[in-house]
């Protein structure tokens, strides 16, 4: 080589650069990492004696702590959002959801006792992603005193519908297959989903997306429910909640409703000042994500404020409903995400639930939903590979006998 003659540069390493999906997946995994401390921690809250509203406080603080100590930094000068995603509620028995007191609310002195059905249901966002989660456990119950009876049994149809629906949520799959997958799985065990329950897609700063999956429907909203497909990249919070009711149906009672959310599709101008005020707090406190009157100061003035902003759709309710009274309802709620791979949880499995805590004499029996059980939430790419062998070799028979 000639003193002219420079050595060929070494090629450029192209540095690898994370697709936006991969940071918005790891924004949903930290924000369900928080979740899923808290909720460690609310179980051991839940003991014989310990008040709900105690609970639900101590929750919600716990999201703000948590999601206080991650994404501190700005992005281009911009700070990014975070916080509770879904306030904190302690439902108990036949209270289907959303119950999260005030001090003001003659409820609020409620305390759990020795075999009460406790449903956790929590969330927080990083960035405006979303991980919400909920799980059932009994008060009391250990593998030395297990669970039985009817309670036994809703909290097994439950977990066994929400592992049936993990599997049924996936790319070309309708929402009507998971409608009728968990209808099938909870009659197993003489219990019924609770009417009219939806699960929703998520996106960034929407948990309540348009895609939409039902529970146990009425006549009329089977005729007008829309029906939709699952499509790869996209996630859904998946809430499954059973009754041993008879029929799952559910209604508002005297709880006073302290959960509500914003509605950014709906624009109006409010005429009162305070409506105005509380509408703005709202925004600023908790943007499109649902919250607790208690996050807004002034009680008093924040339930008038409301009132104007729900009348005219501004605001919608989240409404404490029940079954019967002799009835019991079980839930578990997941994040679950699309992926080019397959579908992958977001939220964490549940820490209370284990086989040995909870002991039924029934079990499923439809084969079919056995094997579908049994399979692992993706495949592999081993079993990838032998179906699309197969596959190709049906294809071919069938092009020779053609």
């Amino acid at each position: 080589m000639s003193d002219s003659e420079k050595p060929a540069a070494p090629p450029a390493v192209e540095e690898k650069k994370t697709s936006t999906a991969e940071v918005d997946l790891t924004k949903y995994k930290t924000a369900a990492e928080i979740v899923n401390n808290v909720t460690k921690k609310l179980i051991e809250l839940c003991v014989e004696g310990a008040k709900v509203i105690d609970i639900c406080v101590e929750g919600d603080k716990l999201l703000e702590q948590g999601t206080g100590t991650v994404y501190n930094k700005p992005i281009k000068g911009i700070k990014i959002s975070k916080g509770v995603a879904f306030p904190t509620c302690v439902s108990v028995n036949n209270t289907v959801s959303h119950f999260s007191p005030l001090a003001s609310d003659p409820q609020s002195s409620q305390v759990l006792a020795k075999d009460d059905v406790v449903k956790l249901h929590l969330g927080a966002h990083i960035d405006g992603f979303a991980a919400v989660s909920a799980e059932t456990l009994v008060v009391g119950a250990s593998a030395e005193n297990p669970v039985t009876g009817r309670r036994a049994d809703v909290i097994k149809a439950a977990w066994t519908a929400a592992e049936i629906a993990m599997r049924t949520v996936k790319v070309g799959n309708k929402n009507w297959a998971v409608t009728e997958a968990v209808g099938k799985v909870t009659t197993a065990w003489d219990c019924k989903p609770v009417e009219g329950m939806l699960s929703c897609q998520q996106t960034q700063n929407v948990i309540d997306g348009k895609k939409r999956i039902i529970l146990n429907p009425s006549e009329t909203q089977k005729r007008d429910f829309e029906a939709a497909t699952f499509a790869e990249g996209e996630v859904y919070g998946v809430d499954i909640l059973v009754s041993s009711g008879e029929d799952g149906k559910a209604r508002v009672e005297e709880s006073r409703t302290t959960l509500y959310q914003r509605d950014s599709t709906v624009t109006y101008q409010l005429k009162m000042k305070t409506s105005r005020t509380v509408l703005s707090e709202v925004q600023k406190k908790a943007g499109a994500f649902p919250f607790n009157i208690r996050t807004l100061g002034d009680e008093k003035r924040a339930r008038m404020g409301l009132q104007e902003a729900v009348q005219h759709s501004l605001v919608k309710p989240y409404d404490v409903v029940y079954t019967p009274a002799s009835t019991f309802v079980a839930a578990f709620h997941f994040t679950i995400a699309l992926l080019p791979g397959g579908p992958s949880m977001i939220t964490l499995p549940p820490i209370w639930y284990k086989p040995e805590l909870v002991k039924t004499e029934k079990e499923l029996e439809d084969e079919e939903l056995k094997a579908l059980l049994a399979r692992n939430l993706r495949e592999s790419k081993k079993s990838k590979k032998k179906k699309a062998a197969k596959e190709g070799v049906e294809a071919a028979d069938d092009a020779n006998e053609a």
